[in-house]
């Protein structure tokens, strides 16, 4: 008769063994469908969808953390939604830098009730073994934590944003005053400041102008993945040159108009944030009130008790 420990512990092995080659298996990086490479060389909108590229996950980073976020994202295939992406463009940081600062805080959150308990005891003081859900606890609050940093930045940056598409406006309508042309005064315009979303609008251009083709298409496309449709609009409006259409008066009735509702959304945010403030103006009149009033209350409470 079979000895059930031998064979237990045999099975053991092959598990784990087999665990061991899925995960190398699953580490190891696939080819790209065929669809999706014709899609790229092809230049059509729907080819982001498919993986990051190692350049557009690095960024303009070149350091240690950087590559190594970079690394965890593209061969773990970590999950990354796109209004996340669309503000790390915004901001100017690389998805590798966004992903080496959550490794690391999780590592950190992971280690540190450790670290702590191994103090403690080094001191000489008797402490109960750290529970594994409060190390869990931790390393799951470092992971998300630069999710809710980024979410808690995210009008702030969208708000800059609309203040630097403003002023590359105005920049355009100068440059198609000084007799450019529509793709030079944007060219130009972009290549004023190093702000993340001129940097954005600069590449978008150099890759036009490399592939030898109009720049609409592509301030489309940089309009959808950034989420801002004036960006889309003045591709609209640099358009009409090429049915020889005047664009200075267009141009400057346009930005005109996304100026006015740019004005029109900052006052309402701004009449948001002075309605939340009533209420803390409220809180301490009625304080203020009761200290008066209960003395009152409760001598006729007391008369008519």
């Amino acid at each position: 008769m079979h000895d059930p420990v031998l064979l237990i512990t045999i099975a053991s092995g092959l598990l784990a063994a087999g665990g061991f080659f899925l995960a190398i298996t699953g580490l190891r990086s696939q080819p790209p469908r065929l669809a999706d490479a014709l899609a790229q060389v092809a230049g059509r909108a729907d080819a982001g969808a498919g993986p990051d590229s190692w350049a557009d996950v690095l960024g303009p980073d070149k350091d240690l953390t950087s590559r190594f976020g970079a690394w965890a994202f593209t061969r773990l295939r970590l999950p990354l939604r796109e209004r996340t992406r669309r503000v790390l463009g915004l901001r100017g940081r690389s998805i590798g830098d966004f992903f080496a600062e959550k490794l690391i805080l999780t590592g950190l959150g992971l280690a540190t009730p450790l670290l702590g308990t191994a103090l403690l005891q080094g001191m000489g003081r008797l402490v109960a073994p750290v529970p594994v859900a409060a190390s869990i606890a931790c390393a799951v609050l470092g992971w998300f934590w630069p999710d809710i940093a980024l979410r808690r930045s995210d009008e702030s940056v969208h708000a800059d944003a609309g203040e630097a598409l403003l002023t590359w406006f105005d920049l355009v309508t100068l440059e198609r005053l000084a007799n450019a042309s529509a793709a030079q005064a944007m060219m130009s315009a972009a290549s004023l400041s190093d702000t993340p979303l001129f940097s954005r609008i600069r590449t978008a251009l150099d890759r036009a102008r490399l592939e030898q083709r109009a720049p609409w298409h592509e301030l489309q496309r940089l309009a959808t993945e950034m989420d801002l449709p004036e960006i889309s609009d003045m591709a609209d409006v640099m358009r009409m040159e090429e049915q020889g259409a005047a664009l200075s008066q267009n141009l400057r009735a346009r930005v005109r108009e996304l100026r006015d509702a740019h004005l029109l959304a900052e006052k309402l945010a701004a009449q948001q944030i002075s309605e939340r403030m009533t209420l803390w103006m409220v809180i301490p009149t009625m304080v203020f009130g009761l200290v008066f009033l209960v003395p009152p209350i409760l001598k006729l409470m007391g008369i008519e008790g």
